[in-house]
């Protein structure tokens, strides 16, 4: 395999174009439409750095000059855009709440625009001790570094026949988009099967999602995270749910389901709640050191003629000028004071009480955005953008934000009311949306920023990429969620009575973090299920941290364990399927090239390349073609206007979902196998 050095300090190419911008705006739109989605769906979101720098190559290769750097900046501006969609995380609550009836523009944008730029501005400082000085992992972004370097091997010797993965990308993203289409278009496969019975005066319930983008996202999980969610779901749905509905009176004229299903919202999943908290904080403690020598060491390279202070500095070495990185942050703090003066002008409070919430949002916002963006940074490079537990951080920002403001309004008058109090609620969730921004950016940002110091890339200018990518990304949010909240509903939110709850989006973390700061503010919180969560997370990872101690491969992610516990099981149950798949492909991977006599290693980094591709298409092609359902429902105000068959069909399409959805995965292990 031919392989592109690195650029080196001495070369200029061009690297911030406006053609690479027009083509990093394009590619934003899919994948933030995607990651909400996916997002809303299931809690989930998927790192879009690979896509979109296969994205790149194969189109920028059909222009004359295009680069490796140039296309490292289309994926950097890419990137930031999908994974600003972590907001979604928390922003749905306002909906859930009542207090917004849809997703206002201007608001949305720019809370969207000035959490996720602060995340940009907040990881400059690390990137030097983080990024260059460090010996953190980085696997999303040494990835794409990869994956740029051999596409642009052939890129550079003038082969426009050489692939870049784009066909993998397109074959995934076609056979999840096909399923979709034929599940949640005309209603001939299942989305899933479900089995409920009792033993004795429990409930148990058996499922299996036949989600491919599912699928997809549990492959990119791996099979350690897969299992820990297998765990989750077992100690849910083999002890938790059995337990409590065994001891819960069951309701006259209630069925298995809506029994067992209601037990485990209102009472099991808030063990999971706990889980996630304290996996977080015990994170970020774990974090706590090297976290503050690392900023230590970049803000003195800042202050001490580093990068960004003049042509002196090496190209690969100049950050964005101190001066730039100020005025920005004034500016953003301007916005944010804005918009939150803009979301409290409602609110009953006379001038003086509403500027002190908005003063105190601010800060929070501020200070614990920092704090965040650098645990989150050193996150992400230890264990990857998608194992950063920006659930977890989410869950700790709404906690200690709906206590401030507790504090705040009980002197200010503002819960003296009904009205007030919702106010009240509806501002933690919308300062904590600032927050979750902040993380999810600076959680993405330094493994774009290992991408860019690992292929000769201006560190500067990358920085500009991201800013601009947070823009446009916050730009297409507010439609995509308009849009999705009006064709399927949340759940708990419906926008009209006569929708469907069960084809409602989850929207998970959105859920629950509505339901703890209305807990707060109401002191009707479930508290036991919570502590019960974290006992249960102290017990694990003590266990966890004696497997670490140990050496070896396994471990036991508590934060995974959690998510299991907290996620329906139709997803845990697909994901832990791409986990094993992801595990077992390797496997057989490896023997065959030992058997064969071939370079194990390079034939690994083919299956891994093409997998990752196919995983990354199942769950783009499935989350495209449900923004473009839910545009075809908004438009006809039909529940299924396209659907084929009637109400009676589904047991069949119960089996026919299930034949397809192995068919899928069969084909999914053939295109991974035959990599070469």
């Amino acid at each position: 395999m031919q392989r592109v050095d690195r650029i080196d300090d001495a070369v200029s190419l061009p690297e911030l174009t406006l053609r690479g911008i027009i083509l990093g705006a394009l590619i934003t739109v899919v994948f933030t439409a995607s990651n909400i989605y996916l997002g809303l769906k299931v809690g989930l979101t998927f790192s879009s750095a690979i896509p979109a720098a296969v994205i790149s190559m194969a189109v920028l290769r059909l222009f004359p000059g295009a680069n490796i750097l140039e296309n490292n900046m289309v994926q950097t501006q890419a990137s930031a855009a999908g994974t600003l969609s972590s907001i979604i995380f928390i922003l749905p609550g306002l909906v859930m709440l009542g207090h917004w009836q849809g997703f206002p523009f201007w608001q949305t944008l720019a809370i969207c625009a000035a959490g996720g730029m602060l995340g940009v501005i907040f990881s400059i400082p690390l990137r030097h001790a983080m990024v260059v000085q460090s010996d953190l992992p980085y696997p999303e972004g040494v990835a794409a570094a990869e994956i740029l370097r051999v596409g642009s091997a052939g890129q550079a010797a003038g082969d426009k026949k050489q692939a870049t993965g784009l066909a993998d990308l397109v074959a995934g993203g076609t056979a999840a988009g096909l399923f979709s289409f034929a599940a949640g278009g005309l209603r001939l496969l299942a989305e899933g099967a479900n089995a409920w019975f009792a033993a004795g005066a429990s409930v148990i319930r058996l499922s299996m999602g036949f989600s491919l983008a599912l699928v997809g996202a549990g492959y990119l999980v791996g099979i350690v995270g897969g299992l820990a969610m297998l765990l989750g779901l077992v100690l849910t749905w083999g002890i938790a749910v059995p337990w409590l509905t065994a001891i819960t009176p069951m309701p006259a004229g209630a069925t298995l389901s809506s029994f067992g299903t209601s037990v485990w919202s209102t009472q099991a999943r808030f063990i999971g709640a706990g889980t996630i908290g304290i996996a977080a904080i015990w994170t970020l403690g774990t974090l706590f050191k090297p976290m503050v020598e690392g900023v230590r060491a970049s803000m003195g390279a800042l202050r001490g003629g580093g990068p960004g202070q003049g042509g002196a500095m090496p190209r690969t070495q100049r950050d964005m000028p101190v001066a730039w990185i100020g005025a920005i942050t004034l500016v953003l703090l301007v916005v944010l004071a804005v918009t939150f003066g803009h979301f409290l002008a409602p609110a009953p409070l006379d001038t003086g009480a509403s500027w002190r919430l908005v003063g105190c949002a601010v800060v929070f916002a501020f200070v614990f955005g920092f704090l965040v963006a650098a645990a989150c940074g050193y996150m992400a490079g230890l264990v990857g953008s998608s194992a950063s537990p920006i659930s977890g951080i989410g869950i700790i920002a709404v906690i200690l934000v709906s206590l401030l403001i507790l504090g705040i309004g009980t002197l200010d008058g503002l819960l003296d009311t009904p009205e007030g109090g919702k106010f009240a609620i509806a501002l933690a969730i919308f300062t904590t949306s600032a927050v979750v921004a902040v993380a999810s950016i600076s959680n993405d940002n330094l493994q774009d920023l290992k991408t860019g110091w690992l292929v000769g890339a201006t560190p500067w200018r990358q920085q500009v990429a991201l800013l601009i990518g947070c823009v446009v990304g916050a730009a297409v949010i507010p439609p995509v969620l308009e849009l999705l909240y009006n064709a399927y509903g949340f759940a708990g939110a419906l926008p009209r009575a006569d929708m469907d709850p069960n084809q409602a989006l989850a929207a998970p973390q959105a859920t629950l973090m509505t339901a703890i700061a209305t807990g707060i503010f109401t002191h009707r919180l479930n508290w036991t299920m919570i502590l019960i969560g974290v006992a249960l997370g102290v017990v694990l990872i003590a266990i966890d941290e004696v497997l670490r101690r140990r050496g070896g491969s396994a471990r036991l992610p508590v934060l995974a364990v959690g998510i299991g516990i907290y996620l329906p099981p139709t997803v845990s149950s697909a994901l832990v399927v791409g986990a094993v798949l992801s595990w077992w492909l390797l496997r057989a991977e490896r023997r065959r090239a030992e058997a064969r006599g071939d370079n194990v290693e390079l034939v690994l980094a083919h299956a891994e390349r093409r997998g990752t591709l196919l995983a990354s298409g199942l769950i783009v092609g499935e989350s495209l073609v449900g923004v473009a359902l839910a545009a075809i429902i908004g438009l006809s105000g039909k529940e299924a206007p396209l659907a084929v068959v009637g109400a009676g069909f589904g047991a069949a399409a119960q089996w026919l979902g299930l034949a397809v959805f192995v068919l899928v995965c069969v084909g999914f292990c053939r295109r991974v196998l035959t990599a070469r």
